[in-house]
């Protein structure tokens, strides 16, 4: 989503795809709902919930799931949320409460940081002893274009980034580096997709260079169809070797009526656009999917919406095994509406339900 955060201020014609995609480094290609895929889990276990000390769901065989290197878990997906958004409170609190509400404790929590702020900050880092991962939403530069940036312009920033997490914070974690760039793009003035591309390689190259080895990459795109129909998308793309996932952020907007219409969204205006999953799918068949933010707004005319797509998201994820993280954005002031996944009794039971689907609670959370 776009906003400003409390804290900081292709289209090709395509047919259906079919089977599944292979993923990386071992993962599983299916679902596999606690059934040993080999190697050894290397995170601690869920309890069970109790009062603010909400656990992991249904309880795993140790050893039967485990995460490989680039974070991905090997059965099942991770679940997890961007808690409480603009709300004004902190990290730390924000996912206490935000766990409480939904009864386990979340794999991946989402922050959001800007320009040359340091993170992980002592709170984050004190959330990943949970243990959680942290998915970190960096934009390096708001007072610099990207063409800026990728010639080196705020290197010194980069480098003060990463000694910070060289000494602070050895575990292993998400990064996206400017998310969802599409409604930037700018022909000129250093905002073309290929000022985009070449700033995010920059980033993460650099990074690199300076030691830091722990940040998995994320490349986030919108997730709405409208833009897929521009002659740059297919060029935002920063390539393999700086991106270990790919990530989209779909909202429940008045088009989408359940999971699959959330994440196979088309438009009738973009003709021959499959759905961002199958797209996904097709052009990045080696790389894990993450919807790294996705939500859904009150319908004043439906007000058993949130209860119902909730339950379809249980229906029907496993018919999407590509997707390994599910991030949930969680506020009550996002810009179209609010997001709350317990504004009603009945979604706030089907969320709960749907956090504790053992797709969601099969493989534990390394310790950082």
């Amino acid at each position: 989503m776009v906003f400003t955060h409390p804290l900081r201020g292709q289209g090709s014609a395509m047919s259906r795809i079919t089977g599944v995609a292979v993923l990386v480094a071992g993962a599983c290609l299916t679902a596999c709902g606690g059934t040993a895929t080999g190697g050894t889990a290397t995170g601690g276990l869920g309890t069970g919930a109790g009062p603010g000390k909400p656990g992991n769901g249904a309880a795993r065989a140790p050893g039967a799931c485990t995460v490989t290197d680039k974070l991905i878990p090997t059965c099942g997906a991770w679940w997890g949320i961007a808690p409480d958004v603009f709300s004004g409170r902190g990290p730390a609190r924000a996912i206490e409460l935000a766990e409480r509400r939904m009864g386990r404790r979340a794999d991946i929590v989402h922050v959001y940081h800007r320009g040359g702020e340091l993170f992980p900050t002592a709170e984050e880092r004190e959330v990943a002893k949970g243990p959680r991962l942290l998915l970190v939403n960096w934009k390096p530069a708001l007072d610099h274009t990207w063409a800026e940036v990728a010639r080196g312009d705020v290197d010194g920033r980069i480098d003060r980034l990463a000694e910070h997490v060289r000494r602070t914070f050895p575990g292993r974690f998400f990064l996206t580096i400017h998310h969802e760039p599409e409604n930037d793009v700018r022909e000129g003035g250093g905002y073309s997709a290929a000022d985009y591309t070449a700033m995010f390689r920059h980033v993460v190259t650099r990074l690199r260079e300076q030691g830091v080895r722990n940040a998995v990459t994320v490349m986030t795109y919108m997730g709405a169809p409208n833009w897929t129909a521009r002659p740059w998308f297919g060029r935002l793309y920063p390539g393999d070797d700086v991106v270990d996932w790919v990530a989209f952020d779909p909202y429940a907007d008045g088009r989408v009526g359940d999971f699959a219409t959330l994440v196979d969204k088309t438009r009738p205006d973009v003709p021959g656009w499959p759905g961002f999953y199958r797209w996904m799918q097709a052009r990045f068949p080696a790389k894990p999917i993450m919807v790294a933010e996705w939500g859904a707004f009150e319908r004043p005319d439906a007000p058993h919406f949130k209860r119902d797509f909730f339950d379809s998201v249980a229906r029907q994820i496993g018919n999407y095994p590509q997707i390994k993280a599910l991030v949930y954005f969680d506020s009550p002031l996002a810009p179209r509406g609010d997001t709350r996944f317990d504004t009603t009794p009945g979604a706030t039971r089907a969320f709960a339900q749907l956090g504790r689907d053992r797709r969601f609670t099969s493989t534990p959370v390394p310790a950082s």
